[in-house]
C-alpha cells in the first residue's frame, strides 16, 4: 500500500487518550508516516463534561464525529473499545480497513462470568461510587500486572482525573453499555484478537472464542494484565506491525 495508514485508538471504561501512554509513542515510531487519532468517549478525557452514551452504538457515533473518515481506518481497540470497534466495523464497514481487538468480549460469544471474571465483581462494581483517587488506584491494581504499585504512574492517573473527572453517572452509563453489548453480525474485515492469558478482569477465553468463531487471527501474551498496551507496549506494537504487514499491506 502506498498511502500512510490512519490508526484510530479506542480505549475502554472510564479511560481517556492519555492512558495510551508509551504505546502511542512506540506505534508512531513503528509507523512514522501514520496518522494516529486517539478520540475520547463522551464523559471521558477532553469530553468529560458531556454525557456518556448508554449504548456502544451511541459511543461509535460520537467517536466517528471526531476522526477523519476520508480514508479507511485501522482500529486498535482495548476492552470496551473493542466492542465499539466491532460495532463500527459491522455498521460502517467501508470506513474500517482492519482491526486489532485487545482483551475484549461480547455477548453471545462468551458467558457473562468470562466477560467480567467472577473474582473481579467485588472490585469492579463499587468503583462507580469510589473517590476518583481511590478508583484510579483500584483500576491500576486490577488491570496491570507490571505496574500495580507504580506510584508515579498512579499520580499521573489521579491528576488526569482531577483535570477531567468521570462523573458517577457517566461511569454507570459506560459500564451498562459494555454489559449490554451483543453482536449479531460477523465483521468482514481482517481481524486480529490479542489477549493476556493472565488478565484478571476479562477471561482470555473471550478473545479465544471470538477468534475461533469469526476465524480471526489470534495472539496471546502469557503474563501481561488486562491493560496490555500499558504492560507490554513494545511487544504489542511489534505484533501489530507484523500482522498488518501480512494481513493488509
Amino acid at each position: 500500500m502506498n498511502r500512510s495508514p490512519h490508526f484510530v485508538l479506542l480505549r475502554g471504561l472510564w479511560r481517556e487518550a492519555r492512558h495510551w501512554g508509551e504505546f502511542s509513542i512506540h506505534l508512531q515510531q513503528q509507523f512514522p508516516g501514520a496518522l494516529i487519532s486517539t478520540p475520547d468517549i463522551p464523559g471521558n478525557g477532553m469530553r468529560y463534561q458531556e454525557a456518556s452514551p448508554s449504548t456502544i452504538a451511541g459511543m461509535t457515533e460520537a467517536l466517528r464525529q471526531q476522526v477523519d473518515l476520508s480514508q479507511p481506518i485501522r482500529l486498535i481497540a482495548l476492552s470496551m473499545g473493542g466492542m465499539i470497534a466491532i460495532d463500527w466495523m459491522t455498521r460502517y464497514s467501508a470506513e474500517i480497513e482492519a482491526a486489532v481487538l485487545i482483551n475484549t468480549s461480547a455477548r453471545p460469544l462468551s458467558p457473562f462470568y468470562h466477560r467480567l471474571r467472577w473474582m473481579a465483581y467485588p472490585q469492579v462494581l463499587p468503583l462507580i461510587f469510589r473517590s476518583a483517587a481511590q478508583r484510579e488506584a483500584d483500576i491500576l491494581r486490577l488491570t496491570s500486572n507490571r505496574h500495580p504499585h507504580d506510584t508515579k504512574l498512579l499520580e499521573s492517573w489521579q491528576h488526569w482525573q482531577r483535570q477531567n473527572p468521570v462523573s458517577p453517572a457517566n461511569a454507570r452509563n459506560q459500564l451498562l453499555a459494555a454489559m449490554k453489548f451483543s453482536v449479531t453480525t460477523k465483521p468482514q474485515q481482517p481481524l486480529l484478537a490479542v489477549t493476556s492469558r493472565a488478565d484478571r478482569l476479562v477471561d482470555y477465553r473471550c478473545s479465544q472464542r471470538l477468534a475461533k468463531t469469526w476465524n480471526a487471527d489470534y495472539v496471546e501474551h502469557e503474563s501481561a494484565g488486562h491493560d496490555l498496551p500499558l504492560d507490554e507496549p513494545a511487544w504489542l506494537v511489534e505484533i501489530i506491525q507484523r500482522w498488518f504487514a501480512a494481513a493488509v499491506d
